[in-house]
């Protein structure tokens, strides 16, 4: 199945438990979960990969909780995740990744911040990975933080 088979959506209550599910397995950020502010995509009415912005009260939006689940990677899943996310968010919006995604997350225009680029809420997670030794970088996009010309496909 590729992406043609795909449906993008806004989450429903039901999807809760697999947004979860999903996050957890990847192993990323469990908080902060609520499925009102998730995209999913849904693959013969199983859904199959999640996403979702998450506003600071610092003001600064966060690309987060991207996830799909690894028997449907490589299809252009997490493409259509981004993509769809990006479109609702015009403005500067920032992830915290593993190095191993900067690649992939390059190809929508976000580039790796230096601390002072960085609003106060990543500069605290910033702080938070360099204290446990993480590989985490903070990324970001939009104006005022990084000039986007053609994103390359991909």
């Amino acid at each position: 199945m590729g992406t043609e088979e795909a449906r993008l959506r806004p989450a429903r209550p039901e999807d809760q438990a697999v947004i979860r599910r999903l996050v957890r397995q990847a192993r990323l950020n469990p908080f902060d979960l609520h499925w009102s502010r998730f995209w999913v995509v849904e693959i013969a009415g199983q859904v199959v990969g999640a996403g979702q912005i998450r506003r600071h009260q610092d003001g600064s939006r966060e690309l987060a909780s991207l996830v799909v689940d690894p028997a449907w990677q490589g299809r252009g899943l997490g493409t259509m995740l981004v993509q769809a996310l990006m479109a609702q968010e015009p403005g500067p919006l920032y992830l915290v990744c593993r190095a191993e995604l900067e690649g992939f997350y390059r190809r929508f225009g976000f580039r790796r911040l230096s601390r002072q680029e960085m609003p106060p809420f990543f500069r605290w997670i910033d702080r938070i990975a360099r204290l446990f030794q993480r590989s985490w970088m903070v990324m970001g996009w939009g104006p005022g933080i990084t000039v986007r010309d053609q994103p390359t496909e991909g």
